[in-house]
């Protein structure tokens, strides 16, 4: 029991802010601490003033489907559609969210005709280097919502060696500063999801501890399920301490490659009716828009569960990137690689430009390639390296060129020294 201190006793500290007895009004003792009136006043209006719900209080602007496409693409080039796809999915699962929100804060959920709305995850189709994943962290960013990037790769059955399903959510509650309610409200991208498949049709008779094992393990995560999480990721074990996350509001983004679905849709889509009459509908496996025909039965196929394509019910296919969509790429997007290196000269005093025909030089390498817009990076981060090296040692250079011989032949960028430039103009 707390008791005011008086006269005598002292001299005693507040323990929170350190004054002495005699430079407060009051002074209040507890159990080996004491207490000011000024500190409890503080402490009064931090709790009268702080939001009721921080988590529900930054999902009530919910920006609307066209806001949210509109922002996809300052980032992504081309892919109207799959960002159409998204945006709605995206937005109506927040609307969800605030529908149950809304649903507590009048306390009437046990009303009998009330709809209970479920949970769409989404899977992105598509070739890699064409925006799956920007488009998933774009969103995350755009929604301020926590996001964490997880590769289906190194899951593996639980007691095996590699990481267990849960730790996906690990990362989510680390990239939530460990705060539990942002984790329940955000978004997690697991990349490389065609590589669980299992490797053929039909049921493992053996253990698939990799493929079909982890397909078993997200199935429960995917769908909404209470789980049991070590705080800082690893391996449970029994005398560890764990925070529970409910993973019902959680939104899923799958991507993958794919890698030999297209020969699958093709076969599906190739007529096979016997007779001179048959209609002879088909689609190239070489199409650029194939997956865009993908159905549930072509994944199942391919080697996802059924149990795991059924949790997963919005599909968007992304085509492979154009040269129109590359030379876009590289100077429309807010993060282009010609703005990034650019800021990165200007960072050390340096003006840097490219010439048009070194643009397109490095979408025709890149095309070749067959590897998107990570060949773009790849391309300029080897035509920049040395210039990258010499220019933080050399202060009389003020402007590099890129040419067209810096990408096809590997020849060192223009350099334009301080005297050179004044002289020329």
């Amino acid at each position: 029991m707390t008791k005011e201190t008086e006269g005598p006793q002292l001299p005693q500290r507040c323990s929170f802010c350190g004054k002495d007895f005699g430079q407060v009004k009051r002074l209040f003792a507890g159990h080996d601490a004491h207490i000011c009136n000024e500190c409890i006043g503080l402490c009064s209006d931090i709790l009268h003033n702080a939001p009721e719900d921080e988590s529900s209080e930054q999902l009530q602007d919910l920006p609307k489907p066209a806001e949210i496409k509109n922002f996809l693409d300052n980032y992504v080039i081309g892919q109207e559609q799959a960002k159409v796809t998204v945006s709605v999915a995206v937005y109506n699962h927040y609307k969800r969210i605030n529908h149950q929100q809304d649903l507590r804060t009048r306390a009437n959920i046990a009303t009998g005709d009330e709809v209970e709305l479920e949970k769409s995850n989404i899977l992105l189709l598509g070739p890699t280097g064409t925006g799956k994943t920007l488009i998933a962290r774009s969103l995350a960013k755009f929604l301020k919502v926590p996001f964490t990037i997880a590769d289906a790769t190194v899951l593996t059955e639980a007691g095996y060696v590699g990481e267990d399903v849960e730790n996906i959510l690990v990362r989510l509650f680390h990239a939530s500063n460990f705060n539990a309610a942002k984790t329940e409200r955000g978004i997690i991208y697991i990349d490389e999801v065609d590589k669980i498949s299992r490797k053929d049709g039909n049921p493992s008779i053996t253990r698939d501890v990799s493929g079909e094992g982890v397909q078993q393990g997200l199935l429960k995560i995917l769908e909404g399920t209470v789980a049991n999480i070590p705080p800082k990721g690893g391996r449970k074990h029994p005398e560890q301490a764990f925070v529970q996350i409910d993973t019902t509001n959680i939104l899923f983004i799958c991507g993958g490659a794919f890698d030999g679905l297209e020969k699958v849709i093709a076969r599906r889509m190739g007529n096979k009716t016997v007779g001179f009459e048959a209609d002879k509908k088909s689609i190239s496996a070489l199409s650029g828009d194939i997956f865009e025909h993908a159905v549930p039965a072509d994944l199942i196929e391919f080697g996802l569960i059924p149990e795991l394509v059924g949790r997963i019910p919005v599909s968007a296919a992304l085509k492979p990137l154009d040269e129109e969509a590359m030379l876009s790429i590289l100077t429309k997007p807010r993060n282009a690689l010609t703005r990034q290196y650019a800021r990165l000269m200007e960072l050390e005093g340096v003006k840097l430009k490219f010439d048009p025909d070194s643009l397109q030089a490095a979408v025709e390498i890149a095309t070749e390639r067959k590897t998107g817009a990570r060949a773009l990076r790849s391309i300029f981060e080897k035509a920049m390296l040395q210039v990258m090296y010499d220019v933080p040692s050399h202060s009389e250079i003020a402007e590099v060129v890129i040419t067209k011989e810096t990408n096809t032949e590997g020849k060192m960028p223009k350099l334009i020294t301080h005297a050179e430039k004044k002289k020329a103009g």
